[in-house]
């Protein structure tokens, strides 16, 4: 389309409308009613002549308007490089997580418990392929730690270490699953 000096425009995706002030090649010089002279490409505007018809109402150019500022405002979500890197799956071996009560079971009753749970949540991630877990076992004396470190041991496609400090403390550890090992 081509402008004049002189012609009322409106630009297509703002709410700014304005005279036409300079005309060089493509790019359209608009004063605002606020006396600022922006910058567009021919393409940005339409004369407000053009659109005055039957077609549209001015009632109804304020709603399309008032449209797109709002469809204008999403935000995409973006997950932090930590968070993508956090394990998928987590394991509380803390007894009352495990049992409604521990009333009348014995250390070694509620330390068995806990392994049991550890190997069957680690085997279920093993046949699920998942990567990564955390085994959540507390501080304590490190009695559940170490045998967990034990269990660990006895399977030689994964590797073991301490948990993320910030989130977990020092009682948990992470475990890492190797998923191509040929066995």
């Amino acid at each position: 389309m081509s402008f004049q000096i002189g012609d009322e425009v409106t630009v297509l995706d703002d709410d700014i409308s304005g005279k036409v002030v300079t005309v060089i090649h493509d790019n359209v010089g608009v004063e605002t009613s606020d006396g600022f002279v922006l910058e567009f490409r021919s393409n940005e505007l339409i004369k407000k002549k053009s659109f005055s018809s039957d077609v549209f109402s001015n009632a109804s150019m304020q709603d399309i308007i008032k449209q797109k500022e709002q469809h204008s405002n999403k935000k995409s979500i973006k997950t932090k490089p930590k968070e993508r890197n956090l394990p998928t799956m987590e394991v509380d071996l803390h007894i009352h997580k495990l049992t409604d009560s521990n009333r009348r079971m014995t250390n070694y009753d509620m330390l068995t418990l806990q392994l049991d749970t550890a190997k069957r949540q680690l085997e279920f991630a093993m046949r699920k392929r998942i990567q990564k877990m955390v085994f959540i076992h507390g501080v304590g004396e490190g009695v559940l730690k170490m045998e967990l470190e034990t269990l660990f041991r006895r399977y030689e496609n994964i590797k073991h270490y301490d948990a993320d400090l910030q989130k977990y403390g020092n009682g948990a550890t992470e475990v890492y699953i190797f998923q191509n090992t040929n066995s």
